[in-house]
């Protein structure tokens, strides 16, 4: 059913963040979803074969705040929810599209940490016939 976790930080200046995972530690980055604005508001970055998603929040401070959680991908977002569900899970957001095409929900973890349960996007249409 679940197939995949990975870190995601938090930080409200993604440049000085990319700085130092990118450019210090030398990750590599796999993915960028831009914003509206034109800024980055995701990157997902890869360490041999390690894997950290780092988003910008605005909001995020320094100092000890929920700028950590976990991302699980499952093979069925929705079904995923509804097993966690019957374990007596907290459900925080149910299953919704997002603009990326993947379907997400977040949920608590028995500490209140947040976990976003992800549904990979579907190829597109003309991947499919190929």
């Amino acid at each position: 059913m679940f197939t995949t976790v990975f870190p995601i930080l938090t930080t409200s200046d993604l440049g000085a963040a990319l700085a130092f995972y990118r450019d210090l530690l030398g990750a590599t980055v796999s993915y960028e979803f831009l914003e509206p604005d034109g800024e980055p508001g995701y990157v997902a970055l890869d360490l041999g074969t390690a894997h950290v998603g780092i988003g910008r929040d605005p909001d995020a401070t320094a100092g000890p705040s929920p700028r950590f959680s976990l991302w699980i991908y499952a093979e069925d977002c929705d079904a995923a929810v509804e097993h966690l569900r019957t374990g007596g899970v907290t459900i925080v957001e149910e299953p919704t599209d997002q603009p990326w095409g993947e379907r997400v929900a977040r949920v608590l973890d028995p500490d209140g940490n947040a976990v976003l349960i992800g549904q990979r996007a579907a190829p597109p249409a003309d991947a499919q016939q190929g």
